[in-house]
């Protein structure tokens, strides 16, 4: 698998609302990232229910990591901050409960074996078709997990996901991606100079495909 595509065995850090950040920042104030600390640190700042949702949230985040039974340590900021670009699209895919297929780039890139690579973590987009009976349940699964998505257009920093709604999907596997058929990859790469590399790859090793 491609290294841009690697899913990480870590938690990954997802962003968090301000009062968590704020927390945290207390935390890493208080204690760095080596001593440990509990939930006493909110004693007579924040009442029990919500204490327990701060550490909650923070250990979901991966902004904490609990040590013991009661106590617990910062992640680095560096580490916490540079998480939030983790690579974790692909591997959340595998999760999904109803059929989808990588689509466009996202087919080229896999079907060339990522001689073409459209990503970086300044800007990664991924294009999924899905079923347009499906959009509610996508919409809400990658809502669920965090990542950014926009119907048929749209962008934001780090990953996202542009959602293809289409009324009829055949997806193929090819190294553990459900992606569209190799003859649409390369007719979607033929369709543009840019991609003339990916496609010529393509063909050498699969010759001309077709549907």
């Amino acid at each position: 698998m491609h290294k841009y595509l690697v899913t990480h065995k870590v938690t990954m850090t997802k962003e968090i609302p301000q009062y968590g950040l704020k927390a945290y920042a207390l935390f890493f104030t208080r204690h760095g990232t080596e001593e440990q600390f509990g939930q006493m640190d909110l004693d007579w700042i924040v009442g029990q229910s919500m204490k327990k949702k701060i550490f909650s949230l923070l250990l979901r985040a991966g902004w904490i990591q609990k040590k013991s039974r009661n106590s617990y340590v910062c992640v680095s900021p560096e580490k916490a901050v540079k998480g939030l670009l983790d690579f974790k699209v692909p591997g959340t895919m595998k999760t999904a409960e109803k059929p989808y297929a990588f689509t466009g780039l996202s087919a080229i890139e896999i079907w060339s074996d990522f001689s073409y690579v459209q990503r970086g973590i300044e800007k990664s987009p991924y294009f999924v078709n899905v079923l347009r009976k499906d959009l509610n349940y996508w919409k809400s699964f990658f809502s669920k997990n965090d990542i950014p998505s926009y119907i048929d257009h749209g962008a934001a920093i780090g990953e996202y996901v542009i959602i293809r709604p289409v009324s009829h999907l055949k997806p193929v596997q090819k190294d553990g991606f459900s992606v569209v058929s190799l003859s649409k990859a390369q007719r979607i790469a033929k369709s543009n100079e840019i991609y003339y590399y990916a496609y010529d790859y393509m063909r050498r090793k699969y010759g001309s495909a077709s549907d």
